[in-house]
């Protein structure tokens, strides 16, 4: 498993932009795919968007599709989540997870999670 750790998360106002960042530890971070989640408050923790090993493919959940990207730097053991156009609703926890699959993937198909970062957004 990888340890992961996430920064990046604030108060933004509607319209705003944010960059989540993840590093991982260990030397095995190439391997994994990598996601975000999101948990908002009274809700269930949901996917946002995944990425594979090699960064060539990306898979994003309907609401978030054309304003947030994923990306990686596997030289510098960390995933990315470049959020634009930034809504109310996007307001949740964040939660970085490393795994083995990228497309379409739920929560339980990731071994390891961050402990979160929480981004809120303005109306």
């Amino acid at each position: 498993q990888v340890q992961l750790v996430e920064s990046g998360g604030g108060l933004v106002q509607a319209g705003g932009s944010l960059r989540l960042s993840c590093a991982a530890s260990g030397r095995t971070f190439s391997l994994y795919a990598m996601a975000w989640f999101r948990q908002a408050p009274g809700k269930e923790r949901e996917f946002v968007a995944a990425v594979s090993w090699s960064g060539s493919n990306t898979d994003y959940a309907g609401s978030v599709q054309g304003r947030f990207t994923i990306s990686r730097d596997n030289a510098k053991n960390t995933v990315y989540l470049q959020m634009n156009s930034l809504k109310p609703e996007d307001t949740a926890v964040y939660y970085c997870a490393a795994g083995f699959r990228w497309a379409a993937p739920q929560s339980t198909d990731f071994q390891s999670w961050g402990q979160g970062t929480q981004v809120t957004v303005s109306s």
